[in-house]
């Protein structure tokens, strides 16, 4: 195993990071209402949110392994282990004052911390049996959740229901299944020597060298990218005036309520723009928004929604 740092797992990090970024980016132009797109409630986008989230659990998993396997380094973890609870902290402080009761309790980076402490041990640990706690970490939501982790105070555990929603929410289960995951499927690459043919990659041009800068810097960036972007985001709602923010976020909302129904994105997209342009045309959307319990304007919103559903081709008619 070669003593520099592997450039391949900065570029995996990199990558991760990059795809962190374009998610949250997406989450703040649907927040400020610029796009109408159920970043925070679409099965796709929550798909996309777990993969990221699984990456960098993934590769802390490898990182621990690859760095204590011939025997833990303890100032050094805690040194890390010390920088990241602090960055969590602050996560939690920050979104508190952003967000408010849906703030981040228990995020990646949480996450991050408690799981690399759970998995140190496995660095020294025969392959069979980090895979097999792997497996039972992974799937403890499936047998092991109850009641008596409902609540605030077992939060950490995903093996309840929290008492509040949260922004960012990366419980132990089945997430430090994931860097247990990381931890065996390095320990294997060890044995097969596939790290050593894998430190041949380099990546030296200018995509490379800037994509393995961010994953050298992974933890700055994930703290500095997120402010950055919804102060941007923020900013250009000064900019271009108002955005019709309502008709976005119905969009948003509509179509999720209709794929858990009907399972179809695109048609249910579709249907729910449709719908927003008929109440216009029909010159109720105000009317809706300002007195949305009316029990007629809901009738006639049922009833272009149903219209909407039945025609895909009324949104260009309306157009």
């Amino acid at each position: 195993m070669p003593a520099t740092r592997l450039a391949v797992l900065d570029l995996a990090r990199g990558l991760a990071v990059v795809a962190m970024a374009a998610y949250h980016l997406s989450w703040d132009l649907s927040w400020f209402g610029f796009v109408d797109w159920p970043v925070a409630q679409g099965g796709s986008w929550r798909i996309l949110a777990a993969c990221i989230a699984g990456s960098f659990l993934f590769l802390a998993g490898v990182s621990l392994d690859l760095a204590h396997h011939k025997g833990v380094r303890w100032r050094a973890f805690g040194r890390r282990l010390a920088v990241i609870a602090a960055a969590a902290a602050a996560v939690s402080v920050a979104t508190f004052f952003t967000f408010g009761d849906t703030y981040v309790r228990f995020g990646i980076l949480h996450c991050i911390a408690l799981s690399s402490v759970l998995a140190l041990p496995f660095t020294r640990w025969p392959f069979p049996v980090t895979v097999a706690a792997a497996a039972v970490v992974s799937t403890l939501p499936l047998w092991a959740a109850s009641d008596g982790f409902d609540g605030q105070l077992w939060l950490w555990t995903g093996l309840g229901t929290p008492a509040y929603g949260s922004v960012d929410y990366v419980p132990l289960a089945p997430w430090a299944g994931v860097t247990l995951a990381g931890v065996a499927v390095s320990s294997l690459f060890r044995s097969a020597r596939i790290w050593d043919r894998l430190s041949a990659i380099r990546a030296m041009g200018p995509p490379g060298r800037s994509t393995r800068f961010l994953g050298r810097h992974s933890l700055s960036v994930y703290l500095l990218h997120q402010p950055a972007l919804y102060g941007l985001v923020w900013a250009a709602t000064l900019l271009v005036g108002d955005v019709d923010r309502a008709a976005n976020a119905f969009v948003r909302n509509c179509s999720v309520a209709c794929q858990d129904t009907l399972g179809t994105a695109d048609l249910c997209t579709n249907a729910c723009r449709c719908t927003v342009a008929a109440l216009k045309s029909d010159g109720i959307w105000t009317a809706l928004n300002d007195a949305p319990d009316t029990a007629s304007l809901r009738e006639r919103m049922n009833t272009r929604y149903a219209q909407c559903l039945a025609d895909p081709d009324m949104l260009q008619k309306l157009d």
